[in-house]
């Protein structure tokens, strides 16, 4: 069994989710007391998210590169980052290290072409949706995707992410607003399914929420992960 490397942390309910599937997959496959091996670094969000609003992301990529160096001396075969926004940085991180990064929108995307969905919306943290590193590495993995183009919107779901959902938070009210979003992607760009771009969304929208596929890039990871590490 290979040993997974994991920076999380961001947020701690992302890791939570992490954690448990991973070992729940690891001991459904291989059974017995089977469970996986893997190191945790966990971050201080509230130190990331301070970069973050400060727009250090240099210095935030230098953190996350000194983590994977950490854990990778530490004897993981791989690393992966347990959470989307921070794979802005992904290939910072992975420069600064000997050992493959498993990046989730490889993951959701081969998930999204199994399911025959080409035409996806996305959703996820502010950066998520307006910068171009998710959306880049799912156009070319063949994707066509679309987010949110209203800046109130934009700013809605990125407001519920951060301060409702990393805190264990779940409002019907924010459902709705998620769910009415979707709706008009549906509606103004024929969307066939939809990309849940942050680790905690799948926390608030369920597939069935809605009447088109839902893929979440969580479980996309976990999935691949965990194939990753039982060498299958």
């Amino acid at each position: 069994m290979k040993t997974i490397g994991i920076i999380g942390g961001m947020s701690y309910e992302s890791s939570i989710h992490y954690y448990e599937r991973i070992n729940n997959q690891v001991n459904k496959i291989a059974g017995g007391l089977t469970c996986a091996k893997l190191l945790i670094y966990n971050v201080n969000f509230e130190e990331i998210r301070t970069l973050i609003l400060k727009n250090e992301w240099i210095e935030i990529g230098d953190k996350l590169a000194s983590i994977a160096k950490i854990l990778e001396n530490a004897g993981a075969n791989y690393i992966v980052i347990a959470t989307n926004t921070m794979h802005k940085l992904a290939n910072e991180v992975q420069n600064q290290i000997q050992i493959p990064l498993i990046h989730i929108a490889d993951c959701v995307a081969k998930k999204c072409k199994n399911n025959n969905i080409l035409n996806v919306g996305l959703l996820g943290t502010k950066y998520t949706m307006t910068e171009d590193f998710l959306i880049n590495k799912l156009k070319q993995n063949g994707l066509k995707v679309t987010t949110p183009k209203k800046e109130e919107n934009i700013n809605e779901i990125d407001r519920i992410i951060f301060d409702e959902l990393c805190k264990g938070e779940i409002k019907e009210s924010s459902k709705e607003y998620y769910k009415k979003v979707i709706q008009n992607m549906i509606k103004e760009n024929g969307i066939e399914g939809i990309i849940l771009g942050c680790t905690e969304i799948e926390m608030l929208i369920k597939e069935n929420d809605l009447d088109i596929p839902i893929f979440d890039t969580t479980q996309s990871h976990i999935d691949a992960i965990v194939d990753y590490a039982l060498e299958r």
